[in-house]
C-alpha cells in the first residue's frame, strides 16, 4: 500500500533532503569530471554544428539518436529517448523546439577520439534570431529536410543564414521510412533550390536509427576543425545564456582561442566588468564541470554574474590583463509584435512583474516595460518577435509561475512621422493620434511591412492568391519548385510584400486551413511604408474603454467595428440602464449595438384598479433609469475582458 504525503510534508522532505540531493548530483558530476580531460581534445578533433530545419522536421528526434550513437546518454531498453534537448514543458506538450540547446559527444572514430559539439534549434520563424545566434558558435550544419513534406519555407531561409556566415553544409532527408516519402522527388528538389549535388544528400530515418552512423562520419569528414590558437591570448565568445537561480547567470560560450581554468579572472569587452570563473565546464549533455576549456570547444563559465544584461549576447571576454580585439557581435533581436499583460487579480501584480523579469532571464528577446490600464490596472507591455513567441512565453508564465494573466490583442510598431520632421515608433494604440484632430501636427502614419514567402502545392494557388490579396499584399510573385508528373506534385513558391498587422492576428490559421495544411509560411522584415490607418475606440455608454482600443486599416474599420461590438454586445453583463456599446474613429460612430436593461416587474403587486396606477409605476421606473444611465459606469468585469481578448 502506497501512502499520498500532503503537499507540506513533501515540500518538508524535499528541504531536509535538499543536502543530499545536491551531493549526490555534486558526486555524479565530479565522476564524469575524471572521466573527461580537456586538454586531450585538440583543435583538430573538435566539430561544432548545428542541426538546422523547418520545424517538426526532425531535428530533436536526430539529436537523440546521436546523442545515443555517441553513449552521451544510454538508449532506454522500452522505447526510444523522445526529445532529450527539449526541457521544457511548452515544448514537450507542442512538440516544438523552441529555446536552441548544447550538448556535447565524445565520438571514437578510425582509434581516435573526437568532440563534437551540437547545438538544436528552433524551426519556426518567430525564432530566427536563436537559429542566428548558434550558427555563430558553429563551422558546420546539418540541413535536414522532411522526406515526405520537401522543402518548405523556413528551410529556404535557415539555408541562406548558414551559408551568409560561411559554414559547411551537409544536407540530409529525413523520415525515408514513412509510406508517404519520395526521396528521389525531395532530392531533386534540394538540388533545384540549393543548388546541392543529390549525391551528397544523406538519406536517414532519425526515428529508426537508419544512417544516422552515416551521419556522424559525415560530420567528422566533411566539417572543418575550428581555426583556434592555444598560444594566443584567451578569447570567448558568449553566444546565449541562462540563468540559475543559486549560481546566477550562466554564459554559453565558444572558445575561439587560449584555455580558461577554474578560478581565472575574465573580464568582458562590452561592459568592462571583471569576475572571477567559479565554475566551468561542458554541456554533457547536463551541466558537467572541467578543469578547463581549450581552443576551440563549446561549454559553459558561471562567474557570479547576478543581472542576465551583464552577459550581453556577442559579448566577447578575455583574461584580465591581456586584452583581445572584440569579435563582431550580433545585430541585435527586434520586437515584431506588442501586447499588454496585465493580471486577472490586480493585486497580483508584484508577484507577475517579478515572474516576467525572472523568465526574460532565458529570453533575451523579449522587450519589457511597465504599462498602466484605466480598465485593467497595472501591468507590462512586452515585445515579441511573432505570435508564437508571444503564445509560448504565456504558456511559461502559466505553467512556471502559475500566473494567471490577460493578454491585449497583438500589436506591430507603428512610425508617426511629424511635420517638423521628427519621429515616433508607436505599439500601444492608446498613444496613437487621432488623425481627425488637426492639431497633432502629424504628417504621415508608416506601418511595418515584410517579405512573405508561402511554399504550397499547385492546387491551393488559387487560395493562396486571395488570402493574400485579402491580407492587402502587394507585388505578388510566384515560381516553380519543382514539376512533378501530375498537379499535386508540383510546388509553388508565393513571394509578397504585406503589412506585418495583418499577419499577427489569424492569417497562419488561415493559410493552414485554406492549403489543408501543406502551406509553409516564412517571412523577412522589409522595413516601413506610408498607410492609411486610424485608431478605433469603443464607447460603453459614451465612455471609452482603453484597453479595447484597435489600430485599424481604413478599409476594414466596418468588419472590425461591427464585429466587436457583437462581440462586446454578448460577454458584457446587463446593467439596471440601457448601455449602448459603441465602435468610433475620432467623432464618428461607425458601429453600434445596444444591451437592454435589467428590468423589474415593478407592476406585479398591483391588483385590479385604473391602468394609469400602473402607468404611474412604469414611468418612475423609465425615470429612475433615465437618471442611472446619466450618472452611472458600465462595470466591465476582468471575465469579460478574458473572454474578448482571447482567440
Amino acid at each position: 500500500m502506497v501512502a499520498l504525503w500532503p503537499s507540506t510534508c513533501l515540500r518538508a522532505w524535499a528541504l531536509s533532503n535538499h543536502a543530499t540531493i545536491r551531493s549526490f548530483s555534486a558526486s555524479a558530476r565530479s565522476n564524469a569530471q575524471k572521466s573527461l580531460r580537456m586538454e586531450e581534445f585538440a583543435p583538430e578533433v573538435i566539430r561544432n554544428f548545428s542541426i538546422i530545419a523547418h520545424i517538426d522536421h526532425g531535428k530533436s528526434t536526430l539529436a537523440d539518436r546521436l546523442l545515443e550513437l555517441t553513449g552521451t546518454i544510454k538508449k532506454k531498453e522500452t522505447g526510444r529517448n523522445e526529445q532529450v534537448l527539449d526541457k521544457l514543458k511548452v515544448e514537450r506538450e507542442r512538440g516544438i523546439t523552441v529555446k536552441a540547446q548544447t550538448a556535447s559527444m565524445i565520438h571514437s572514430n578510425n582509434g581516435k577520439s573526437h568532440l563534437l559539439n551540437l547545438i538544436d534549434t528552433p524551426g519556426h520563424v518567430d525564432f530566427a534570431w536563436e537559429v542566428s545566434r548558434s550558427l555563430a558558435a558553429c563551422q558546420g550544419a546539418l540541413l535536414l529536410v522532411d522526406a515526405s513534406q520537401g522543402v518548405q519555407a523556413q528551410s529556404i531561409s535557415v539555408f541562406h543564414i548558414a551559408k551568409e556566415k560561411g559554414l559547411t553544409i551537409i544536407p540530409v532527408l529525413n523520415k525515408i521510412d514513412l509510406p508517404a516519402a519520395q526521396p528521389e522527388l525531395i532530392a531533386a528538389q534540394m538540388q533545384s533550390t540549393f543548388g546541392i549535388d543529390p549525391a551528397a544528400i544523406l538519406p536517414i530515418s532519425a526515428k529508426t536509427g537508419k544512417g544516422v552512423e552515416a551521419v556522424l562520419q559525415a560530420v567528422i569528414d566533411r566539417i572543418p576543425a575550428p581555426q583556434s590558437k592555444k598560444d594566443a591570448p584567451a578569447k570567448a565568445f558568449l553566444f546565449d545564456s541562462l540563468y540559475d537561480r543559486y549560481r546566477g547567470v550562466i554564459s554559453l560560450v565558444n572558445m575561439q582561442d587560449g584555455i580558461l581554468r577554474k578560478g581565472d579572472r575574465i573580464a568582458s569587452c562590452y561592459t568592462r566588468k571583471k569576475y572571477e570563473i567559479a565554475e566551468i565546464g561542458i554541456m554533457y549533455p547536463e551541466e558537467v564541470s572541467t578543469d578547463m576549456l581549450c581552443p576551440g570547444q563549446v561549454g559553459y563559465i558561471a562567474c557570479n554574474m547576478k543581472e542576465s544584461a551583464e552577459a550581453h549576447i556577442g559579448d566577447t571576454l578575455h583574461r584580465v590583463g591581456e586584452p583581445v580585439p572584440p569579435m563582431p557581435g550580433f545585430k541585435p533581436s527586434k520586437a515584431m509584435v506588442y501586447a499588454g499583460i496585465f493580471p486577472v487579480d490586480s493585486s497580483d501584480f508584484p508577484k507577475l512583474e517579478e515572474s516576467i523579469k525572472r523568465l526574460t532571464l532565458t529570453d533575451r528577446s523579449v522587450t519589457y516595460q511597465r504599462e498602466s490600464s484605466s480598465a485593467l490596472g497595472q501591468g507590462s507591455r512586452l515585445g515579441f518577435l511573432g505570435t508564437l513567441h508571444m503564445d509560448v512565453f504565456r504558456q511559461r508564465l502559466e505553467d512556471e509561475y502559475d500566473a494567471n494573466i490577460i493578454i491585449t490583442a497583438p500589436t506591430v510598431p507603428y512610425k508617426i512621422l511629424y511635420k517638423d520632421g521628427t519621429e515616433k515608433f508607436v505599439s500601444n494604440p492608446t498613444e496613437f493620434p487621432d488623425m481627425s484632430d488637426s492639431t497633432t501636427k502629424v504628417g504621415e502614419i508608416q506601418e511595418p511591412i515584410v517579405k512573405a514567402s508561402i511554399i504550397v502545392p499547385e492546387e491551393y494557388f488559387g487560395d493562396m492568391m486571395e488570402l493574400c490579396y485579402s491580407r492587402r499584399a502587394e507585388e505578388l510573385d510566384h515560381r516553380y519548385l519543382d514539376t512533378g508528373s501530375d498537379a499535386s506534385s508540383s510546388r509553388i513558391i508565393l513571394t509578397c510584400i504585406m503589412p506585418l498587422s495583418e499577419i499577427v492576428t489569424d492569417f497562419f490559421d488561415l493559410l493552414k486551413s485554406r492549403s489543408s495544411g501543406f502551406a509553409s509560411f516564412d517571412y523577412e522584415d522589409a522595413g516601413y511604408q506610408k498607410s492609411d490607418l486610424a485608431k478605433m475606440v469603443f464607447l460603453l455608454n459614451g465612455k471609452p474603454v482603453d484597453a479595447l482600443a484597435l489600430i485599424v486599416h481604413r478599409s476594414a474599420q466596418d468588419t472590425i467595428g461591427r464585429a466587436w461590438v457583437k462581440k462586446l454586445h454578448k460577454v458584457i453583463p446587463r446593467q439596471l440602464f440601457e448601455v449602448p456599446i459603441q465602435a468610433a474613429i475620432g467623432k464618428k460612430v461607425i458601429a453600434r449595438e445596444t444591451l437592454s436593461a435589467n428590468r423589474a416587474d415593478v407592476t406585479a403587486g398591483l391588483y385590479g384598479g385604473h391602468y394609469e396606477r400602473k402607468l404611474k409605476h412604469l414611468e418612475n421606473q423609465k425615470e429612475g433609469k433615465r437618471r442611472l444611465k446619466r450618472i452611472g459606469t458600465v462595470d466591465l468585469p476582468q471575465e469579460a475582458f478574458f473572454d474578448i481578448l482571447k482567440r
